[in-house]
């Protein structure tokens, strides 16, 4: 049976990949700088792979190194994992717990809902990340996040998935806007590139051209928008319209503005649900989160 890698070696050389660094990342483990190095030859010689190439000034993990170190992070995830699971046992949706959020969930939802699980489970240490699907799907997946709340459907590989709730797509328009009739709004009617969305990488654009079945593209505005703030602001200045999911459609955005939201059809809709590694040893704990946030979150009948 092979010789395996310590945990010590393992948290080092994870340190190492975070900080590129020797000095930093052993300092980072409350080790010096000395010891840290022999741990990292130490690792290198059994695994029998360069896992850094070493300059004076700088530190580059090589292709094979990059990759040992994403296993490492999943592997020290798994052990912390097991104590957990131990600790879970005597009071669940306690400890450490890494979510991602992405922009057109968090400001929306988490406000209303961190109270009351602060309140349910007090001895739960709920750290958030908030970026784009993509982002925190590469860190979910690289063992820096547990698991993370986004819009489906999104095509993402080797996880599973928890649907929690319908959030209703809004039209919305300043109130006295010359582009359109939002009463009798059709989007096959609609003038050219009247429409306004987010930039490409954000999910809420192409979840608003599926799911408002936008299928003449020419209707699309060429400017786009960073973000749902940028783009209220837009839609104030009655340079387009746009699409706004409920839970930003009724949220304090508006506040201020001449925008107005009209209801769409019920087929228009984008789900929100979380996701986890699949095979993750904390699969039953996030269903249990997942059924906690579906019961509690703003708006859901109690």
């Amino acid at each position: 049976m092979p010789t395996l890698p310590s945990t010590r070696q393992l948290r080092y050389f994870v340190a190492l990949a975070e900080h590129r660094h020797f000095g930093r990342a052993a300092a980072a483990c409350h080790v010096s700088q000395p010891a840290f190095s022999v741990a990292i030859r130490e690792l290198e010689s059994l695994l029998n792979v360069q896992l850094v190439d070493r300059t004076r000034k700088n530190v580059t993990i090589t292709g094979i190194g990059q990759e040992i170190a994403a296993q490492a992070r999943l592997a020290l995830q798994d052990l912390e994992g097991m104590v957990d699971i131990a600790h879970r046992q005597q009071e669940p949706l306690s400890g450490k717990l890494a979510m991602g959020v992405i922009p057109t969930i968090a400001p929306f939802l988490l406000p209303g809902l961190m109270p009351k699980l602060r309140r349910h489970y007090p001895k739960l240490q709920l750290y958030l990340h908030e970026d784009q699907t993509q982002r925190i799907y590469e860190r979910l997946m690289e063992g820096e996040l547990d698991l993370i709340l986004i819009a489906l459907p999104c095509d993402l590989r080797n996880v599973e998935r928890m649907s929690l709730f319908r959030d209703h797509f809004f039209l919305a328009c300043r109130k006295d806007t010359k582009l359109i009739d939002p009463e009798k709004y059709n989007v096959e009617q609609a003038p050219p590139e009247s429409i306004l969305l987010l930039k490409d990488g954000h999910c809420l654009r192409d979840h608003a051209l599926s799911a408002c079945r936008i299928r003449n593209l020419d209707k699309v505005s060429p400017v786009s928008a960073g973000s749902l703030l940028t783009l209220i602001h837009m839609v104030d200045e009655d340079l387009g319209v746009t699409f706004l999911p409920g839970m930003a459609a009724g949220s304090a955005l508006l506040k201020n503005t001449n925008v107005r939201t009209w209801p769409l059809s019920k087929t228009s809709y984008r789900e929100i649900g979380l996701v986890w590694r699949k095979g993750s040893m904390r699969s039953a704990e996030f269903r249990q989160l997942g059924e906690f946030i579906r019961k509690h979150r703003p708006g859901a009948e109690q």
